[in-house]
Parts: C-alpha cells; structure tokens; sequence
C-alpha cells in the first residue's frame, strides 16, 4: 500500500520562513505565523465515509479500499473507489469519492447545492454526529447498500493538535472565527474546533463556503477565537 511522503508539507515550509523573513526585516510577525504550525484552509468536496461491510456490499467480499491520493490529515486518503449516491426521487450524484480508512459508522457529506438537486432536506451537523438525519442508496459495481441515516453538510470545523488549541486559547466544542481576504472577504463565525494529537491545523469548509469567498491558494485567512 502506498504511504505519504516524509517530506515537509508546502506549507509547514513558507511557514518557517515567513516568520524568519519577518523577525529579520525587523516587522512584527503576523499572528498566523507566530502559531506552531501552519494554518491550512482546505475546501472539503462531496465524499463519503464507510463501513468495512459497506465497502464489502458496493465492491465484494473482502474488497479493501485502495489510497489514492494522501490527504493533509495523517493517515488520511481519498481512495480510488467511487460509488454513485442515489437520493430522493430517483436523483443521482455519480463518482462520490469514498475517503479511506473505513469508519465504524457510514456518512455522506453534501453542500447545500448538492442537497437541492439531490431533492434532499439535510443539517448541518458536526462528523459523527447522524441521528435523525436523511439516508439514501449507495451503488457500487458489485451491490448496492442501503443507509439509513447519515447523509450531513458537515459544519466547518477546524482540526487542532492540542499545542493549537493551546495557543488559540480553545477547547473541543468551541467556535472559532476564519477571516478570509481577497476580493470576497468574509467571515465564517461558526468554524467548530475539533481537538486531537493526532492532527494537523487544518480548516475544512464546503465547496459551496470555498466559492463565495473565492479561496484560493495565497489568500490571506486568520483563524481567531471567537469574542
């Protein structure tokens, strides 16, 4: 099985040096580089979270998930597998990306674009927390497998080792602001800190939050505390 690189991520990089840089021109360093570590925000595309007995329904019996591309949080990937959502009325979203590994419950994360032409009426609820929320048919090349509940938009959240949470002065549960710059300037107020030592600082926001604020690689964002 494929495994990340070891090399420094882009970002842990300029990082190091936008705060050396600073500190030797004499000007104060930004609050986002004195942090630990780098600020990453990341627009989270429609994906699904499964069950190995799902996976095993869609793709046959003792299939496993192959990783395609290695994503930012360790250990984490977007596989090359695939399914087809099939939603109410017979609507379909083909080629939902599965990210690996499985979990021990099954989740599909939507925008709310996504959600109307789905014909779905889904929350906006932190990962893992399904009761009570809509579920559909998956479709894979080998089956079909039936949720019940699961189907979210999933809050923004930020993932904090703890040496962040320390810094920011959050705890798990609290909201946090981002402020993003550039032409469409905005602020997400409800940005959901998620604390673990097994990550690395990193917000998540939907495609539908990346495209109004017009994120891109170099745009200028702060996460704070929220007042």
């Amino acid at each position: 099985m494929p495994t990340p690189s070891t090399l420094p991520h882009r970002a842990a990089v300029e990082h190091v040096v936008r705060r050396v840089l600073h500190q030797q021109l004499g000007r104060p360093v930004p609050h986002a580089a004195m942090g630990p570590n780098p600020l990453l925000v990341n627009v989270s595309a429609r994906h699904c979270h499964l069950t190995e007995e799902a996976v095993e329904a869609l793709f046959g019996r003792g299939h496993r998930l192959q990783p395609m591309k290695w994503l930012y949080q360790e250990g984490q990937y977007a596989a090359k597998e695939s399914v087809t959502l099939i939603g109410p009325r017979s609507r379909v979203i083909s080629n939902l990306r599965i990210l690996g590994p499985c979990r021990e419950i099954n989740q599909v994360e939507l925008a709310y674009t996504d959600s109307i032409a789905l014909g779905f009426k889904i929350p906006v609820r932190m990962s893992g927390d399904i009761k009570g929320t809509p579920g559909c048919m998956l479709m894979g090349p080998s089956g079909f497998f039936e949720m019940a509940e699961g189907v979210i938009r999933a809050a923004p959240h930020a993932h904090l080792h703890p040496d962040d949470a320390a810094f920011y002065g959050v705890e798990p549960g609290d909201f946090m602001h981002l402020k993003i710059g550039g032409s469409c300037a905005m602020t997400l107020e409800r940005v959901l800190a998620r604390v673990s030592k097994d990550f690395k600082l990193e917000v998540h926001i939907d495609t539908d939050e990346g495209n109004a604020c017009g994120l891109n690689p170099d745009t200028p964002v702060e996460l704070i505390k929220k007042p």
